[in-house]
């Protein structure tokens, strides 16, 4: 079996400060990068992608975006180690493509089960609007692994659940943090004194 170098602790530090900086993604600073608009631009360009924006992913991070960080993140560390990174960021933007809002389904439709069902549901959306190879479908299957029993079958895949519980723990962690700072640290302050 193939020996897996692992990130370094600085690397593994490097990513999680990317993932936590959404200022990057509001800035729209991977439309500059040739090749990563080489692999996924249809994808972005897609109204059904674009539709993504309605729904809030983490925090007050959309659902477009956190796809659009799981995706770029993936593609540069697949780029870092020679896997498949095309099909790291075309799986990556669309491992979401789940369409509804999480936060109130359980509530409008009685299913209770999001975290294990949304996978099928993005891979389905995802074939009605893009042509997939074998190994976007399975990343985009498995990507809620080890919460769903199959992991991927590539590096690839193995990257995208990596990166797609990085970013969500920095977006939910954002929340968290502004909660704390309103609830404790400025609660009965006067505005405009620290």
């Amino acid at each position: 079996m193939k020996q897996v170098k692992l990130l370094s602790r600085e690397e593994r530090g490097a990513a999680a400060r990317w993932a936590a900086d959404t200022t990057w993604s509001e800035q729209e600073k991977y439309l500059e990068d040739p090749g990563y608009m080489e692999c996924v631009r249809d994808i972005l360009e897609h109204p059904i992608f674009q539709s993504m924006e309605q729904y809030i992913q983490h925090g007050s991070t959309s659902c477009k975006a956190h796809c659009i960080q799981v995706s770029y993140l993936s593609y540069h560390l697949c780029r870092k180690f020679g896997w498949d990174y095309r099909m790291a960021a075309r799986a990556g933007l669309l491992h979401d493509l789940f369409l509804y809002d999480w936060h109130t389904h359980a509530r409008e439709t009685g299913n209770h089960f999001h975290g294990f069902t949304h996978p099928r549901t993005a891979l389905n959306n995802a074939r009605k609007h893009f042509s997939l190879c074998r190994g976007e479908a399975d990343i985009i299957l498995c990507h809620m692994w080890p919460l769903t029993p199959i992991p991927p079958k590539s590096m690839a895949g193995m990257m995208v659940v990596y990166a797609d519980k990085l970013c969500s723990v920095t977006e939910t962690a954002l929340q968290v943090r502004g909660w704390f700072a309103m609830t404790f640290l400025y609660r009965g302050k006067p505005v405009g004194h620290a």
